[in-house]
């Protein structure tokens, strides 16, 4: 409740003594009424008391509404209620961890655990940095470490000290202060500059953080809105070096063979189908209509991440289970899937069959989970260096897995199929699948000439005629 019944009152001096030394002492009161309340706060000094006094008065004059419960001008009231920047981060990460994917969740303890480093009120016996961000990410900041019980013996100390040393939440006004936060987002833990990508999403989750503080009347306005600071240029568009060619993904796909021949068919998902990689960790056999000639289809209905432990909802598993990306957790995305992919599929069907619940690609011996990011990834590395050329190498050519499905995306646009078919097999919206491949269309230029010379042709007689050489 806030008021404008505000009536402010002389300065009160009483006369006592010290209880520690028992010498004579004065105290000055400051007596005001609001809203028929009398309110009250003592000072040591008179001037003290006369500068708190001034303030209620210089508030009142401006018109500057009071708070019902605290007494003061509701300013004044902000700032002593004012929560700290370690509080408000952690009730921030409490807030969003119900809704959020195990992924988020990570991302939003990294983002915070690394600002919550400019936000110091202090280095006084400040622990290193090191140490700050590991208390922060492995127990502050993540939910179900921290409702699980007090932090461990190693960091306890680190804890108990951010708890008393960061800023107010109010100081986040000062717009200096504010701008050496992004400048610590802007940098990776070696000091070099982040890439562009890693500065924005961590700029996102600061500025969440400060909007829940608006949110909540914490804040009057967003701090951020008032600094001018400008984040570096991401590039989203798919490097068109990194596509690899139909025949060298033969090449790298038999390469694979000779390695794991488990994931062949999970590489093939990835260039044949687009499919992302979670999504084919994924996949299972019933989701999957393999003919035995022709054209099928996989109809994908989610995707495996791998979170960490206590990331996720199952507090036990590194890995979970979620909706397809951008999607309703009951969506579907059927997608074709080519003669050549077919019967990939098929053989490592026969081949290693499949896991109690049908899923397709899996650890060694089934039951155990899908397949590690670590594992695909160091089989990739293997095939790629022994299917192209040392100079090849050097290049970002299928760099990683997922360029697989880059290149599968570029396909088929260079094939001619529609940006809507294309945006809706990739799981894109059209406008993310122009931005980021538009540069991997081949072939433009040359056709766009082609019309553009049809069309002057057809003019082209007449056009000698008036005098074009003239």
């Amino acid at each position: 409740m806030s008021t404008y019944d505000v009536r402010i009152q002389s300065i009160e001096e009483h006369e006592g003594r010290n209880p520690k030394t028992g010498k004579p002492r004065s105290t000055h009161r400051v007596r005001w009424v609001v809203a028929g309340k009398r309110r009250g706060e003592s000072f040591q000094t008179k001037a003290l008391a006369e500068s708190f006094r001034s303030r209620l008065i210089t508030a009142q004059r401006e018109g500057i509404i009071f708070d019902e419960v605290s007494g003061l001008p509701e300013p004044m009231a902000r700032e002593r209620n004012s929560r700290t920047w370690y509080e408000h981060a952690v009730a921030f990460v409490d807030m969003k961890w119900a809704r959020s994917a195990a992924k988020h969740r990570k991302s939003i303890a990294e983002a915070l655990a690394n600002v919550t480093a400019a936000l110091l009120s202090t280095d006084r016996g400040a622990p290193t940095d090191e140490e700050i961000r590991r208390a922060l990410y492995s127990w502050s900041f993540n939910k179900t470490r921290r409702d699980a019980g007090p932090p461990p013996d190693d960091i306890a100390s680190t804890v108990r000290w951010l708890t008393d040393n960061t800023v107010k939440l109010t100081e986040l006004s000062d717009a200096a202060l504010v701008r050496k936060a992004l400048d610590v987002l802007a940098l990776r833990i070696d000091g070099k500059a982040a890439a562009a990508t890693t500065v924005a999403r961590k700029r996102g989750v600061f500025y969440g953080a400060l909007r829940y503080a608006v949110e909540l009347r914490l804040l009057t306005s967003h701090p951020m809105d008032h600094v001018q600071w400008i984040a570096p240029k991401s590039t989203d568009e798919v490097d068109r070096r990194s596509v690899v060619n139909p025949d060298q993904a033969i090449a790298l796909l038999s390469a694979v063979h000779d390695r794991a021949p488990k994931l062949v068919a999970f590489f093939a998902c990835m260039y044949y189908a687009a499919l992302r990689p979670a999504e084919a960790l994924h996949l299972r056999v019933d989701e999957c209509e393999l003919p035995e000639s022709g054209w099928g289809t996989l109809r994908l209905t989610g995707s495996t991440q791998y979170v960490g432990q206590d990331w996720g909802d199952d507090s036990g598993s590194v890995r979970e289970d979620r909706e397809l990306k951008h999607r309703a957790k009951t969506a579907t995305r059927p997608v074709p899937a080519p003669p050549i992919l077919v019967r990939a599929l098929r053989w490592h069907i026969a081949a290693h069959g499949h896991a109690p619940d049908g899923r397709l690609f899996v650890a060694q011996g089934y039951g155990r989970g899908s397949v590690s990011k670590e594992t695909y990834a160091r089989v990739w590395r293997a095939a790629r260096k022994d299917a192209l050329t040392p100079a090849q190498q050097r290049t970002p050519l299928g760099k990683v897995p997922y360029q697989l499905r880059h290149a599968a995306v570029s396909l088929w646009l260079n094939a001619g199929v529609p940006a809507t078919q294309v945006a809706e097999w990739a799981g894109h919206s059209v406008h993310v699948l122009l931005k980021v491949y538009a540069k991997c269309i081949e072939g433009q230029d040359e056709a766009a000439r082609r019309r553009i010379e049809e069309a002057l042709g057809e003019v082209g007689d007449q056009g000698d005629a008036a005098g074009v050489a003239a």
